[in-house]
């Protein structure tokens, strides 16, 4: 390999690096129209109404630095706040009438940030006629790419999971409380988790399984409305309430370690092996 092309193969790996961590923007104290610096004749082929909506997305409303406003964290202006934004969740949630609309209804959602930096809207994957409802935390970087739930190791592990007691993706229903993948696999914050909840409620609803299992702590804690972590939850049953034509309806439920923690902690495998022969042994009985 020459120089040029081992400086080009640096480069390149660099950039995928500053990808895989997060990074999507270089910030100043500016507010810059980054369509008009680099494309300046772009904005000819567009209807003023979308120019009017690339202009929202483009320009980045930074606070000037200042000795109250710390130069490492620089505040980014919302497009919603978050109990506007959720408020907006839950009424178009509540119109989703079908799958088709609600997966129509989060695409065109705008009211969460993670959609400006995620490749795909993740909606879901397996079988919505199942009676199993698997449900994570967010999607990671192969689930953004792909636009599927659960993929890449993560997926390849809950697919030997579920073989292990004799279920596969044709028997089960997947998604996750978030649609869009947090930049750098970040954990989410409660704003983000508390704008989405309305929809994975509402997917929920509409799916109308027998069984639901919480994959991970985020997931677990956000439906079951509690504060105790994945370690203290998973193996126990509950159960989740939902309305099914106006009347209350209990789904069991059990919380259970999620597939990338299993990587990271593979000696915890054995606790999620009882967890699956419990969810066995539940579906042997109904």
């Amino acid at each position: 390999m020459n120089e040029y092309n081992q400086l080009e193969s640096q480069t390149l790996a660099l950039l995928r690096w500053y990808e895989d961590i997060g990074v999507t923007d270089v910030v100043c104290n500016d507010t810059i129209n980054y369509c008009e610096v680099e494309f300046p004749t772009a904005k000819v082929f567009l209807k003023e109404d979308k120019i009017e909506k690339l202009d929202k997305i483009a320009s980045v409303s930074i606070v000037p630095v200042s000795s109250n406003v710390p130069t490492s964290k620089a505040v980014i202006s919302e497009p919603l706040g978050t109990a506007e934004a959720s408020l907006e969740a839950r009424r178009l949630a509540a119109e989703a009438k079908n799958l088709e609309e609600l997966k129509q209804v989060i695409e065109n959602f705008d009211g969460c940030a993670l959609k400006r930096t995620a490749i795909n809207t993740v909606f879901s994957d397996g079988n919505p006629e199942a009676k199993i409802m698997l449900i994570g935390e967010a999607p990671n970087a192969d689930e953004d790419r792909l636009g599927k739930s659960f993929v890449g190791l993560n997926g390849q592990l809950l697919d030997r999971m579920l073989a292990s007691i004799g279920l596969d993706r044709q028997s089960v229903y997947l998604s996750n409380i978030i649609n869009w993948r947090p930049p750098g696999n970040r954990a989410l914050s409660a704003s983000e988790i508390a704008v989405c909840l309305p929809f994975i409620k509402r997917h929920i609803e509409l799916i109308k399984p027998e069984l639901l299992i919480y994959i991970g702590g985020v997931s677990a804690k956000a439906l079951m409305e509690t504060s105790h972590g994945i370690t203290r939850l998973r193996g126990k049953w509950t159960e989740y309430k939902y309305l099914v034509d106006g009347v209350d309806s209990l789904i069991p439920a059990m919380p259970i370690f999620h597939p990338a923690y299993l990587l990271l902690s593979p000696a915890q495998k054995k606790l999620v092996w009882q967890d699956l022969l419990s969810i066995q042994n539940s579906l042997a009985s109904t």
